[in-house]
């Protein structure tokens, strides 16, 4: 800018040259800007002096910022005292509204002495409204067991097809009732039964037990239908006997797989606890029940696998067992609400 000042200087002072300032011009692309009239302040026509004072007290006040507990104070003033809503109270997880104990004080953990160990019970089932322990757990399985049951359905269907599947499931269900029916036989000490087939007793499930039944004795119920007092459901029970010198329910189980662990068993051990529950609540049994065992026989008659479970273990299938039970009758109502609806 000097440099350019410096310039006009020089050529000012030079001869026949002269700089004369030009008019300054201002171009708008706007008409707004030319025909925009000016705005007036509303504020502008208020009588400053008569509010110079409160002005003046306002701008000068500076309160203290109010503290979490004083906003409370006040809203308390203005609103009312606050009321605390209790939450309400959860459950807690895994345990069953319904409890009722697995063992019953008022009666005594043996048979009575008066009674005749030739003659087991053999209660027949009666047919009722009541549901059974096998429709309640066939009823709360949990998605994950309809889920395999299903994939072991349809893989089963693409090897043998309809015809064959249905065969299939026909027979198993044909070869357990004759595995039982040759267990009754064998277990009861009356001589008036009828004789099982001989070739029964020879297959390969009968030979998977032999070593297990050498520990079985004293069996005082064979068959015998069982009914929980309290928690209203019915069963029917394959056996009750000492096993080892314990007095067991026994559940004898065929299978094609190997079972090593009583957690390959699936729902069989709520099903025990659920009889042994049911017999220390039922009137017709005399005697209380603490252990339970799952057998499993093989039908290539390899060593079948006895699970047992001693009275700390039925306590904990015990709770499972109630709560399958609750979720059982949580569904029907929501079905018998439905029908009324």
């Amino acid at each position: 800018m000097k440099v350019f000042q410096t310039i006009c200087r020089r050529l000012k002072s030079s001869k026949g040259f002269s700089v004369e300032p030009a008019p300054r011009v201002v171009f708008s692309t706007s008409s707004y800007l030319c025909g925009r009239k000016k705005k007036v302040n509303p504020y502008e026509e208020v009588d400053q002096e008569k509010y110079s004072d409160l002005v003046r007290s306002v701008l000068s006040f500076r309160g203290h910022a109010q503290a979490p507990q004083s906003l409370f104070e006040e809203d308390a003033l203005l609103y009312g005292p606050v009321r605390k809503c209790k939450a309400p109270k959860q459950e807690e997880a895994g345990v069953p509204r319904n409890w009722c104990p697995l063992f019953n004080p008022e009666k005594s953990g043996k048979p009575n002495a008066t009674s005749d160990p030739t003659i087991p019970l053999k209660i027949p089932l009666q047919r009722n409204t009541i549901p059974s322990v096998t429709r309640i757990l066939q009823q709360t399985m949990t998605s994950e067991q309809i889920s395999c049951l299903e994939r072991w359905k349809r893989r089963m269907i693409l090897e043998l097809g309809e015809d064959g599947f249905a065969e299939y499931t026909s027979n198993m269900f044909l070869q357990g009732k004759r595995f039982h029916e040759a267990l009754e036989s064998i277990l009861s000490p009356q001589r008036n039964l009828k004789e099982p087939d001989e070739n029964l007793l020879k297959s390969g499930y009968i030979q998977s037990i032999q070593h297990v039944l050498r520990d079985v004795s004293g069996v005082q119920a064979l068959e015998s239908a069982v009914k929980h007092e309290t928690l209203k459901y019915v069963g029917l029970l394959d056996c009750v006997a000492d096993y080892q010198g314990k007095l067991c329910v026994i559940d004898w189980k065929t299978s094609e797989k190997r079972k090593p662990f009583i957690q390959n068993t699936f729902d069989n051990p709520l099903q025990v606890v659920a009889y042994v529950g049911a017999i220390n609540h039922d009137i017709n049994y005399s005697f209380q029940v603490q252990c339970g065992l799952i057998v499993v026989a093989y039908k290539d008659g390899s060593p079948a696998h006895p699970h047992f479970m001693d009275a700390e273990l039925c306590s904990q299938y015990w709770a499972k067992w109630l709560l399958r039970l609750e979720e059982y009758t949580k569904k029907e109502k929501n079905q018998n609400i439905q029908k009324l609806d």
